[in-house]
């Protein structure tokens, strides 16, 4: 009996400290100013850029070819045509196929990823030091001399057609179509999603002519991040594009977002939620402007522990993962609040979410609240930048937004020196739910009146 009460003596103790020790946690450490590594920037007289950043002790080299085009360039009956273009790319080059440009990648400790994005289209791989040199030559022989093979072209729009048609079977996916959409209505922002009719009538000219149009030496940049011989990779770079097309100058098509207060409904029956995505055009990160924004984005619904988080998940359990974005895009950028809520409470989510933005309208935050968005915001800035493919996305973000390296080495500072007035004021300026689009995809007799309600409409959309 007598260990027995030692034992849980000795239990009790133990809990008591922990408690105390959670009561009690260490004050956090002052967080670092980023400092970017030293790099090498290398113009070519065709005007393809190398840029090399020595880093980290690991014995490895990530490439990453980037070219200033993709879906921003798309027509209006061209949307995924670039990705289509990526997909066949990776088939192989006028002297190699896919299979032999997968084993040469793979003797060199990697493999070849070509992917695409609004603003970019990207070659990366991740190769052991010593094969930089080589990767770079592989690599430019299937960005200059894609072999385009229309003994490929069916298959690989046939499963573009089923990613398609997987992606549109779900609510995120259909909400997002409409929402962009009605935000951005004359700009390739706003076609995140092709028709099957569109892909079927891609041809391999019409690949060839975007190629033609949209790539080049210009528009490229070559990042090598990482542990290599910088002399080895300057020549390989040299030798391979060097001779390649100047191609066309580097230009971005402006959107021109529309704000309005528009409530859709996209009826899906029998749905025991509802998917909603709820916000307006704001700023991109050239505005002096943005960097107070984003930390207004974090503390009301871009992190865990934010306001509307806490209140529509954790108070009325409401949703399970909501969060809120502030998208950056050339010259522009969107804010907008997402999440799956029960059916019978969208009505009452979209009331909360409102009332939030209200409140920080009307209410200066906290000190003691803002400092922890601050170093939460801050730490994980730092962390994203401790990887060679963290520099690259920050080097590319610079580059794309035309910002100077001093945003990105200040950033930091600059965020520790925000005031909660700031954030009020950004919140008046910027989020406003009297300019917001609200896309709700749910059941339509269920939500129908409870958003009639919350906007006083007398009809909503079909």
């Amino acid at each position: 009996m007598k260990k027995i009460i030692l034992y849980i003596m000795a239990i009790v103790f133990v809990l008591n400290a922990t408690a105390q020790e959670k009561e009690l946690p260490p004050k956090g450490g002052k967080p670092k100013d980023f400092k970017l590594p030293e790099k090498q920037t290398i113009s070519l007289e065709n005007g393809l850029e190398l840029v090399m950043v020595p880093y980290g002790a690991i014995p490895k080299a990530t490439i990453n070819i980037r070219i200033k085009t993709g879906n921003i360039h798309e027509k209006e009956n061209q949307v995924w045509l670039s990705d289509l273009l990526a997909d066949l790319m990776e088939e192989g080059s006028e002297t190699s196929d896919a299979k032999s440009i997968s084993n040469t990648m793979a003797s060199m400790g990697g493999n070849l990823n070509i992917y695409v994005n609004s603003h970019a289209t990207t070659l990366n791989t991740n190769v052991l030091s010593e094969y930089a040199g080589k990767a770079i030559f592989t690599m430019a022989d299937v960005l200059m001399h894609p072999k385009w093979p229309a003994s490929d072209l069916d298959r690989l729009k046939n499963d573009m057609k089923r990613s398609l048609t997987i992606r549109l079977s779900r609510p995120q996916a259909q909400v997002s179509k409409d929402f962009y959409a009605a935000i951005y209505p004359n700009h390739p922002y706003g076609n995140i999603y092709p028709t099957e009719e569109m892909i079927d009538s891609y041809t391999i000219d019409n690949i060839k002519q975007f190629y033609k149009a949209n790539f080049g030496a210009k528009r490229t940049v070559v990042y090598v991040v990482g542990k290599f011989d910088a002399s080895e990779v300057e020549k390989a770079v040299k030798e391979t594009f060097a001779v390649w097309k100047e191609g066309p100058e580097v230009q971005y098509p402006q959107a021109t977002p529309v704000t309005k207060h528009e409530v859709k409904i996209i009826d899906r029956p029998g749905a025991p939620q509802s998917t909603i995505m709820y916000g307006l055009p704001t700023i991109g990160p050239s505005n002096p402007d943005y960097l107070a924004l984003s930390i207004t984005n974090s503390l009301l619904g871009g992190s865990f522990g934010s306001r509307i988080t806490s209140n529509i998940r954790e108070d009325k359990g409401y949703t399970y993962s909501p969060y809120s974005n502030l998208q950056s895009n050339y010259k522009t950028g969107v804010w907008y609040e997402s999440a799956d809520v029960t059916s019978q409470y969208t009505g009452a989510s979209i009331e909360e979410i409102k009332k939030e933005i209200y409140k920080l309208q009307d209410s200066i935050p906290s000190k003691k609240e803002l400092s922890g968005i601050k170093n939460y915001v801050s730490g994980v800035f730092v962390l994203q930048n401790s990887t060679p493919s963290g520099i690259v996305n920050q080097l590319s973000f610079l580059d794309l937004h035309e910002l100077p390296e001093s945003w990105l080495e200040n950033k930091v500072k600059n965020i520790m020196e925000l005031t909660p007035e700031q954030i009020t004021e950004m919140t008046k300026k910027y989020i406003k739910p009297e300019g917001m689009t609200l896309i709700v995809v749910g059941d339509k007799e269920k939500i129908k009146y409870q958003l009639r309600e919350t906007f006083e409409k007398d009809s909503l959309e079909k």
